[in-house]
């Protein structure tokens, strides 16, 4: 086999099935699997999935144990040679999976590749970072994201040339990986239930010596935010594990030096957004600094 697409649900299943439609148009010429974990959700998936029966295996959780843990679950059946997380509010746009497969077939120092995001309007959005989290993230909060834009152009967090470009770390929504570096280096942290996952695996697959590579050729929409509510409670696990990833990754000291940069960059953002008048934004940011 030559990859395997691990999906987690919690609720998103008219949006797998959508998702699934992607990958039957769009996928050929590779081997693959399709595996689907459901994290305890109200819906019945196992129902939404007949269409699909002889193409998805189905694991079905007693209880919600979070995105990197339901992914290690979805491991111990996977066959392929890559193994390909992939985010249920993602559509393909074209072969992706093939040409990130190759991609890692023709680069063995690679360990890690993901594709360019875009949104419904096909508006290029995140897709990954030039860097593993660290206080310069902050700082470049800070300082309006210029930092890194003086660094790295355009090239932020999309990948606008027109050849893979090696990057600090691939966001989780298409994140595949080799399956050797996984037996060598370990799979989802289970202290992590979710963000900052990707890039804790990420920071020890790099440690290990391997890179990481943003594949522009390989195009997917993710439609963010919709597996998952904007709110205090999203905020709070965004900032509990991001703490949890520096005292795995650096210091505490380095922690609290990000943590006063990020809540300054929140600060400013919320009185800049309050004199021009943009009340959707400030609150935004109000949520966010609430819960840093």
């Amino acid at each position: 086999m030559d990859v395997s697409i691990i999906i987690v649900n919690y609720n998103t299943g008219k949006l797998i099935l959508n998702l699934l439609a992607s990958i039957r148009k769009y996928v050929s010429d590779i081997t693959y699997e399709i595996i689907v974990v459901d994290n305890n959700s109200s819906e019945n998936i196992s129902e939404l999935l007949i269409p699909y029966q002889n193409e998805v295996r189905c694991i079905l959780l007693p209880e919600n144990v979070g995105f990197g843990r339901a992914n290690n679950k979805a491991l111990e059946y996977a066959t392929g040679r890559y193994i390909f997380f992939l985010n249920p509010d993602t559509l393909l746009l074209n072969n992706a999976v093939k040409i990130l497969s190759d991609f890692m077939d023709n680069n063995p120092e690679v360990g890690v590749c993901g594709g360019n995001l875009y949104d419904e309007k096909m508006c290029p959005i995140h897709s990954f970072m030039p860097i593993l989290p660290s206080p310069l993230w902050d700082l470049n909060t800070l300082l309006g994201e210029q930092l890194f834009r003086l660094r790295y152009g355009k090239n932020v967090q999309h990948n606008f040339t027109k050849h893979p470009i090696q990057v600090g770390y691939i966001t989780g929504a298409d994140m595949m990986v080799r399956r050797e570096v996984l037996d060598q280096v370990g799979a989802f942290d289970p202290d992590f239930f979710m963000y900052f996952e990707e890039t804790e695996l990420t920071y020890r697959i790099v440690k290990a010596g391997w890179k990481v590579y943003a594949v522009p050729d390989s195009k997917i929409i993710h439609l963010e935010g919709q597996s998952f509510e904007t709110s205090d409670r999203r905020q709070q696990m965004v900032s509990k594990s991001k703490k949890i990833y520096y005292q795995k990754t650096s210091t505490m000291f380095a922690y609290y030096v990000a943590k006063v940069l990020f809540t300054m960059a929140a600060l400013i953002r919320m009185g800049v957004f309050a004199l021009t008048g943009n009340q959707q934004k400030r609150a935004y940011w109000a949520i966010i600094y609430k819960n840093i």
